[in-house]
């Protein structure tokens, strides 16, 4: 678990990783359209996943800087509903992992509300309790 290295204009820097969620119509290019916005303004966007089934779904994406990402998107006429920091794991490509991480999580007691899988073999977790989460993930010392 760490703080993410992205690399932005061709160097490395670290972030801090956010969870945007977009809520946008379910029609064919609406994804490209808010694709486009963030990565015209040169924020990598790290992951994505779409949830629901009615005219309205909610996008998530994984951005390294929440605000350059929402001023790309309200330039486009696009607003996140919700923000919040989660947590991003470097993990192997191997049958369970999920499972081994999630047990340690819940042996602490902590509730997830967010999963899912990041570019370069990362899985993000989102929960109210994002200190005891970090520490849950945390690497042993």
């Amino acid at each position: 678990m760490r703080e993410c290295a992205w690399t932005v204009g061709g160097r490395k820097e670290r972030a801090i990783p956010f969870d945007l969620v977009i809520e946008i119509t379910n029609e064919p290019g609406a994804l490209a359209g808010v694709a486009a916005a963030i990565s015209d303004a040169g924020v990598n966007l790290a992951a994505a996943t779409c949830i629901g089934t009615a005219d309205r779904v909610e996008l998530h994406v994984l951005v390294p800087h929440a605000e350059a990402a929402k001023h790309a998107l309200a330039i486009s006429h696009l607003g996140v509903s919700r923000e919040r920091e989660v947590v991003v794991v470097d993990v192997e490509d191997r049958p369970g992992v999920l499972a081994d991480l999630t047990r340690k999580v819940a042996q602490a007691g902590i509730d997830l509300d967010l999963v899912y899988v990041a570019t370069r073999n990362r899985l993000v977790f989102g929960a109210s309790d994002l200190a005891s989460l970090k520490a849950a993930l945390a690497p042993p010392a």
